[in-house]
C-alpha cells in the first residue's frame, strides 16, 4: 500500500506510521471483492454504505493531513462535497472513483508526513468536535487519531460485510 515508514524517524514514530497504514490497508481488505452492489448497500438504519464510509476516510485523510496539519487542502477530484450529500456516509459517486480518492488521500497524506517530524505543530484547525481544537497540538495527534478513525471504521466495514454476503474473518492477516 504504502512505502514502510522512514528508517531514520524513532522506533516509536515509526510504529505509529505502521499502525496507520496497517489500517488503511485493513479497511480495503475487508470491502475487497464486494461489487457495486454490495458496495452501495446500507445495512443499518442510518443508511451508510460501505462505499460511503470509504469516501468518508478519503475525506478525513483529507482534512487532517492537509487541512489540520498544513492549512490548506488540494481540490476535490469533483464538484461536490461531504456537505452536498443527504447522507453524508453515503455517496453519489462511482466507485472507481471513491477508491481512487481514498487511495489518492492516503498517498498525499504518507508524502506529507514523510518530510515532517510527528512533533510538527498543525498550521490549520480542526473546528468540530470532538476533538476540540486545542487538543490537536501536533502531527502525532493527528496520526493517532487516523489510527482510531481509520481503525474504527475498519470494524464497521467489517461487520456490513458479514451483513452484506456472510463473509467473515477478512483483512489482512
Amino acid at each position: 500500500m504504502t512505502e514502510p515508514a522512514d528508517p531514520g524517524r524513532p522506533a516509536a514514530d515509526r510504529m505509529l506510521l505502521d499502525f496507520l497504514d496497517a489500517q488503511r490497508a485493513a479497511v480495503l481488505a475487508v470491502v475487497d471483492g464486494l461489487d457495486e452492489t454490495g458496495l452501495g448497500t446500507a445495512v443499518v438504519p442510518s443508511g451508510w454504505t460501505p462505499l460511503g464510509l470509504i469516501e468518508h476516510l478519503g475525506y478525513a485523510e483529507r482534512h487532517w493531513f492537509q487541512g489540520v496539519l498544513l492549512g490548506a487542502e488540494d481540490p476535490l477530484p469533483w464538484a461536490d462535497g461531504p456537505d452536498d450529500d443527504p447522507n453524508p456516509l453515503g455517496t453519489r459517486h462511482p466507485v472507481q472513483a471513491v477508491f481512487g480518492f481514498y487511495r489518492q488521500q492516503i498517498a498525499r497524506a504518507t508524502e506529507i508526513v514523510a518530510g515532517l517530524p510527528l512533533s510538527t505543530p498543525p498550521r490549520g484547525v480542526h473546528d468540530e468536535p470532538p476533538p476540540h481544537p486545542d487538543d490537536v497540538v501536533d502531527l502525532r495527534f493527528i496520526v493517532l487519531h487516523m489510527i482510531e478513525e481509520t481503525a474504527r471504521h475498519a470494524g464497521h466495514l467489517d461487520l456490513a460485510r458479514e451483513l452484506i454476503d456472510g463473509r467473515t474473518g477478512l483483512g489482512p492477516r
